[in-house]
């Protein structure tokens, strides 16, 4: 089996930021494609367009994405620590798709829906049960050491690897951040409950990562050492990366979630007291007056 940290080119202490040129095509062309649905679809309908807000979110999760796959996060993940490669697979999961999703409007997913069965796949995979269990389903058989072993020692492997998490993040952000109508937002309440189930499988994979007694993934053992890591220490902390960072993100999550409830309902009190209000005025002075 060939070994992927045998790498001439990678060598932290010579400084400079890597560049993978396929991972810059392929954000380019995601650039690209979003700025052309946007100028096709102000053509159409010049009153819409992308807000600048949008703009700079879309912008800055395909930022997130580049510094995940280029520069030192990248090299430190591919060869040297397994700590390294946690912090760039929460980025890939955690930053880059909600990103993504807050900075496209929904009238660029509209056109593949007029597809009967893209619509009905759609449906299906973005609904919360579904899209929880894809998650999680990509993210614990991806950490079996046969499979993140397979990905570390094959390219092409690694690649189908971040592609799937990238892909299963998108689909379980989306029951949280949808900004079509047609797959909805869950409710606020289903909003919580959901963030904070999604903190269960994270815990148990980590768990599993951070108490094993060997090293799980052996191309790590091979690696060069940074900053006095011993390969298992190493494996730990990259489970305890996962396991800390990643609950308290979806505790925040729920925490933000809540305050959002909160102020819904105190403005749908505060619209109902103005709406009685207006009701009163409105039969007071319709009301006969007798003298």
């Amino acid at each position: 089996m060939p070994v992927l940290f045998l790498h001439p080119n990678v060598d932290l202490s010579q400084g400079g930021f890597t560049v993978h040129w396929s991972t810059v095509i392929g954000l380019l062309a995601l650039f690209l494609l979003y700025q052309w649905r946007a100028w096709v679809h102000r053509s159409a309908d010049p009153a819409q367009r992308p807000t600048p807000w949008q703009h700079i979110g879309f912008a800055t999760g395909l930022l997130a994405m580049f510094l995940a796959l280029n520069g030192p996060l990248h090299d430190i993940s591919d060869f040297y620590l397994f700590s390294g490669h946690m912090v760039q697979h929460l980025v890939l999961t955690f930053v880059t798709p909600p990103l993504l999703l807050l900075g496209t409007p929904g009238f660029m997913y509209r056109p593949a829906l007029r597809i009967p069965a893209v619509a009905a796949v759609a449906r299906f995979i973005t609904g919360p049960r579904a899209a929880f269990a894809i998650f999680n389903l990509v993210l614990a058989v991806w950490h079996l050491p046969p499979m993140y072993n397979s990905a570390m020692y094959y390219h092409e492997v690694h690649i189908l690897q971040h592609l799937m998490f990238l892909v299963g993040a998108v689909i379980v952000w989306w029951p949280l951040l949808s900004p079509l109508p047609e797959l909805p937002r869950l409710s606020y309440p289903g909003q919580m409950l959901y963030s904070f189930l999604l903190t269960l499988p994270m815990t148990i994979i980590s768990i599993f990562i951070v108490y094993a007694d060997h090293i799980l993934y052996p191309a790590y053992a091979s690696a060069p050492r940074l900053w006095g890591l011993s390969p298992l220490e190493d494996q730990r902390l990259g489970g305890l990366i996962m396991w800390i960072p990643g609950g308290l993100f979806f505790y925040a999550l729920t925490t933000v979630v809540f305050f959002k409830w909160t102020a819904s309902a105190r403005d749908d009190r505060a619209g109902a007291q103005v709406g009685a209000q207006s009701g009163a005025q409105v039969r007071a002075s319709s009301a006969p007056r007798t003298t």
